[in-house]
Protein backbone atom coordinates (compact mmCIF):
# COMPACT_ATOMS: atom_id res chain seq x y z
CA UNK A 1 0.00 0.00 0.00
CA UNK A 2 1.40 3.40 -0.99
CA UNK A 3 2.31 5.64 1.94
CA UNK A 4 -0.29 8.40 2.49
CA UNK A 5 0.88 11.96 1.84
CA UNK A 6 -1.27 13.66 4.47
CA UNK A 7 -0.14 12.92 8.04
CA UNK A 8 -1.99 13.67 11.27
CA UNK A 9 -1.06 13.22 14.91
CA UNK A 10 -3.88 11.79 17.04
CA UNK A 11 -4.19 11.08 20.74
CA UNK A 12 -5.99 7.77 20.33
CA UNK A 13 -4.95 4.11 20.06
CA UNK A 14 -4.03 2.87 16.60
CA UNK A 15 -4.45 -0.68 15.31
CA UNK A 16 -6.05 -2.82 12.66
CA UNK A 17 -9.69 -1.76 12.19
CA UNK A 18 -9.46 0.95 14.87
CA UNK A 19 -11.86 3.87 14.36
CA UNK A 20 -10.26 7.27 15.01
CA UNK A 21 -12.25 10.48 15.48
CA UNK A 22 -10.88 13.77 14.18
CA UNK A 23 -10.81 17.00 16.16
CA UNK A 24 -12.73 19.96 14.68
CA UNK A 25 -9.42 21.55 13.57
CA UNK A 26 -8.29 18.32 11.89
CA UNK A 27 -11.64 17.90 10.17
CA UNK A 28 -11.49 21.48 8.88
CA UNK A 29 -7.95 20.98 7.58
CA UNK A 30 -8.69 17.67 5.89
CA UNK A 31 -12.09 18.41 4.39
CA UNK A 32 -12.19 22.21 3.90
CA UNK A 33 -8.53 23.10 3.32
CA UNK A 34 -7.27 19.95 1.58
CA UNK A 35 -10.66 19.22 -0.08
CA UNK A 36 -10.50 15.53 0.78
CA UNK A 37 -13.41 13.25 1.62
CA UNK A 38 -14.51 9.63 2.18
CA UNK A 39 -12.08 7.13 0.71
CA UNK A 40 -9.00 9.33 1.19
CA UNK A 41 -6.01 7.61 2.76
CA UNK A 42 -4.33 9.47 5.65
CA UNK A 43 -1.24 8.57 7.70
CA UNK A 44 -1.87 8.62 11.46
CA UNK A 45 0.58 8.46 14.37
CA UNK A 46 0.18 8.88 18.13
CA UNK A 47 3.75 8.67 19.46
CA UNK A 48 3.29 5.07 20.60
CA UNK A 49 2.03 2.75 17.87
CA UNK A 50 4.08 3.76 14.84
CA UNK A 51 2.42 5.05 11.69
CA UNK A 52 -0.84 3.63 10.34
CA UNK A 53 -2.58 4.15 7.02
CA UNK A 54 -6.22 5.02 7.62
CA UNK A 55 -9.19 5.68 5.36
CA UNK A 56 -11.74 8.44 5.78
CA UNK A 57 -15.05 6.70 6.44
CA UNK A 58 -17.06 9.72 7.61
CA UNK A 59 -16.63 13.42 6.81
CA UNK A 60 -18.41 16.51 8.15
CA UNK A 61 -17.74 20.20 8.62
CA UNK A 62 -16.35 19.77 12.15
CA UNK A 63 -16.22 16.00 12.53
CA UNK A 64 -14.78 13.00 10.82
CA UNK A 65 -13.90 9.36 11.39
CA UNK A 66 -10.99 7.40 9.94
CA UNK A 67 -10.50 3.63 10.08
CA UNK A 68 -7.01 2.12 10.36
CA UNK A 69 -6.24 -0.17 7.43
CA UNK A 70 -2.59 -1.17 7.73
CA UNK A 71 0.58 -0.58 9.71
CA UNK A 72 2.88 1.64 7.60
CA UNK A 73 6.02 2.37 9.67
CA UNK A 74 7.50 1.42 13.06
CA UNK A 75 7.56 3.68 16.08
CA UNK A 76 10.82 5.65 16.10
CA UNK A 77 11.54 7.27 19.45
CA UNK A 78 14.41 9.74 19.86
CA UNK A 79 17.40 9.08 22.11
CA UNK A 80 17.23 10.37 25.69
CA UNK A 81 18.25 13.92 24.79
CA UNK A 82 16.64 17.11 26.11
CA UNK A 83 17.15 20.64 24.85
CA UNK A 84 17.41 23.60 27.24
CA UNK A 85 17.41 26.93 25.44
CA UNK A 86 16.77 30.59 26.16
CA UNK A 87 13.94 31.98 23.98
CA UNK A 88 14.94 34.62 21.47
CA UNK A 89 12.85 36.44 18.85
CA UNK A 90 9.52 34.83 18.07
CA UNK A 91 10.27 33.46 14.60
CA UNK A 92 13.69 32.18 15.63
CA UNK A 93 12.28 30.53 18.75
CA UNK A 94 9.75 28.79 16.50
CA UNK A 95 12.67 27.67 14.32
CA UNK A 96 14.53 26.25 17.33
CA UNK A 97 11.55 24.17 18.44
CA UNK A 98 10.89 22.88 14.93
CA UNK A 99 14.51 21.86 14.35
CA UNK A 100 14.86 20.26 17.80
CA UNK A 101 11.81 18.12 16.99
CA UNK A 102 13.18 17.21 13.55
CA UNK A 103 16.70 16.42 14.78
CA UNK A 104 15.55 14.07 17.53
CA UNK A 105 15.16 15.74 20.92
CA UNK A 106 12.91 13.91 23.36
CA UNK A 107 11.98 17.00 25.39
CA UNK A 108 12.29 20.76 24.86
CA UNK A 109 12.61 23.09 27.85
CA UNK A 110 12.72 26.88 27.39
CA UNK A 111 14.69 28.55 30.21
CA UNK A 112 15.00 32.13 31.44
CA UNK A 113 18.53 33.46 31.94
CA UNK A 114 20.03 36.83 32.88
CA UNK A 115 20.10 37.96 29.24
CA UNK A 116 16.96 36.22 27.97
CA UNK A 117 15.06 38.54 25.61
CA UNK A 118 11.61 37.16 26.34
CA UNK A 119 10.26 36.42 29.81
CA UNK A 120 7.10 34.82 28.44
CA UNK A 121 6.34 32.29 25.74
CA UNK A 122 3.24 30.75 24.18
CA UNK A 123 3.81 27.16 25.23
CA UNK A 124 0.75 25.94 23.32
CA UNK A 125 1.97 27.58 20.10
CA UNK A 126 5.46 26.11 20.45
CA UNK A 127 3.97 22.68 21.13
CA UNK A 128 1.95 23.03 17.93
CA UNK A 129 5.17 23.80 16.03
CA UNK A 130 6.76 20.61 17.39
CA UNK A 131 3.72 18.62 16.31
CA UNK A 132 3.72 20.15 12.82
CA UNK A 133 7.42 19.35 12.45
CA UNK A 134 6.75 15.69 13.25
CA UNK A 135 3.81 15.57 10.83
CA UNK A 136 5.80 17.10 7.98
CA UNK A 137 9.03 15.12 8.49
CA UNK A 138 7.55 11.60 8.73
CA UNK A 139 8.19 11.49 12.47
CA UNK A 140 6.23 9.24 14.80
CA UNK A 141 7.17 11.04 18.04
CA UNK A 142 6.28 14.56 19.22
CA UNK A 143 8.55 15.98 21.94
CA UNK A 144 6.95 17.76 24.87
CA UNK A 145 7.60 21.50 24.95
CA UNK A 146 7.62 22.66 28.58
CA UNK A 147 6.66 26.11 29.82
CA UNK A 148 9.35 28.71 30.48
CA UNK A 149 11.19 28.29 33.79
CA UNK A 150 14.22 30.11 35.27
CA UNK A 151 17.40 28.14 34.58
CA UNK A 152 18.55 28.27 38.20
CA UNK A 153 15.19 26.98 39.41
CA UNK A 154 15.28 24.12 36.90
CA UNK A 155 18.81 23.04 37.83
CA UNK A 156 18.12 23.28 41.58
CA UNK A 157 16.29 19.94 41.37
CA UNK A 158 18.25 18.51 38.45
CA UNK A 159 19.17 14.82 38.55
CA UNK A 160 22.96 14.54 38.18
CA UNK A 161 22.45 11.35 36.18
CA UNK A 162 21.38 13.52 33.26
CA UNK A 163 24.51 15.32 32.19
CA UNK A 164 24.32 18.72 30.51
CA UNK A 165 26.33 19.63 27.45
CA UNK A 166 26.75 23.39 27.74
CA UNK A 167 27.67 25.27 24.57
CA UNK A 168 29.98 27.79 26.24
CA UNK A 169 30.59 30.70 23.88
CA UNK A 170 33.76 31.65 25.80
CA UNK A 171 35.40 28.45 24.51
CA UNK A 172 35.06 29.39 20.84
CA UNK A 173 38.07 28.13 18.90
CA UNK A 174 39.31 25.98 21.79
CA UNK A 175 38.68 22.74 19.90
CA UNK A 176 36.90 21.09 22.83
CA UNK A 177 33.89 19.52 21.18
CA UNK A 178 32.77 15.97 22.10
CA UNK A 179 35.96 14.03 22.88
CA UNK A 180 35.72 11.68 25.85
CA UNK A 181 31.97 11.94 26.40
CA UNK A 182 29.94 8.76 26.95
CA UNK A 183 26.34 7.86 26.02
CA UNK A 184 23.47 8.14 28.47
CA UNK A 185 20.79 10.64 29.45
CA UNK A 186 21.90 14.07 28.27
CA UNK A 187 20.63 17.60 27.87
CA UNK A 188 22.02 20.35 25.65
CA UNK A 189 22.10 23.91 27.04
CA UNK A 190 22.12 26.88 24.66
CA UNK A 191 22.15 30.45 25.93
CA UNK A 192 20.40 33.59 24.66
CA UNK A 193 21.59 36.29 22.29
CA UNK A 194 24.56 37.80 24.07
CA UNK A 195 25.35 34.54 25.83
CA UNK A 196 25.36 33.84 29.54
CA UNK A 197 26.36 36.40 32.15
CA UNK A 198 29.70 35.99 33.91
CA UNK A 199 27.85 35.03 37.09
CA UNK A 200 25.92 32.32 35.25
CA UNK A 201 29.08 30.97 33.63
CA UNK A 202 30.84 30.72 37.00
CA UNK A 203 27.75 29.06 38.51
CA UNK A 204 27.47 26.54 35.66
CA UNK A 205 31.15 25.64 35.89
CA UNK A 206 30.63 24.56 39.51
CA UNK A 207 27.97 22.02 38.56
CA UNK A 208 29.58 18.55 38.35
CA UNK A 209 27.00 17.35 35.82
CA UNK A 210 27.65 20.25 33.41
CA UNK A 211 30.24 19.81 30.65
CA UNK A 212 31.25 23.01 28.80
CA UNK A 213 32.12 22.47 25.15
CA UNK A 214 33.11 24.50 22.13
CA UNK A 215 31.04 24.40 18.96
CA UNK A 216 34.05 25.25 16.84
CA UNK A 217 36.07 28.30 15.79
CA UNK A 218 33.12 30.57 14.89
CA UNK A 219 30.61 32.50 16.97
CA UNK A 220 27.16 31.09 16.20
CA UNK A 221 23.73 32.64 16.60
CA UNK A 222 21.60 30.94 19.23
CA UNK A 223 19.36 29.16 16.71
CA UNK A 224 22.37 27.99 14.68
CA UNK A 225 24.08 26.78 17.87
CA UNK A 226 21.05 24.63 18.70
CA UNK A 227 21.26 22.83 15.35
CA UNK A 228 25.05 22.47 15.56
CA UNK A 229 25.02 21.08 19.11
CA UNK A 230 22.23 18.58 18.47
CA UNK A 231 23.93 17.40 15.28
CA UNK A 232 27.27 16.90 17.05
CA UNK A 233 25.62 15.02 19.91
CA UNK A 234 23.55 12.82 17.61
CA UNK A 235 26.56 11.93 15.45
CA UNK A 236 28.76 11.17 18.46
CA UNK A 237 26.45 9.82 21.18
CA UNK A 238 22.98 9.54 19.68
CA UNK A 239 21.16 7.44 17.10
CA UNK A 240 23.11 8.76 14.09
CA UNK A 241 26.14 6.64 14.99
Amino acid sequence: MERAKIRLHVDQPLGQGQAVSLTPDQAHYLFAVMREGPGTHVALFNGRDGEWTAEVTSAGKKTGVLTCLAWAAPQLNPPDLWLLFAPIKKERTDFIVEKAAELGCARILPVATDYTNSQRIRQDRLQAHALEAAEQCLGTYVPEVADLVPLKKLLADWSPERRILWADESLVGAGRVMAGLTPGPWAILIGPEGGFSEGERNWLRMKPFVTPVSLGPRILRADTAVCAAITLWQATLGDWR
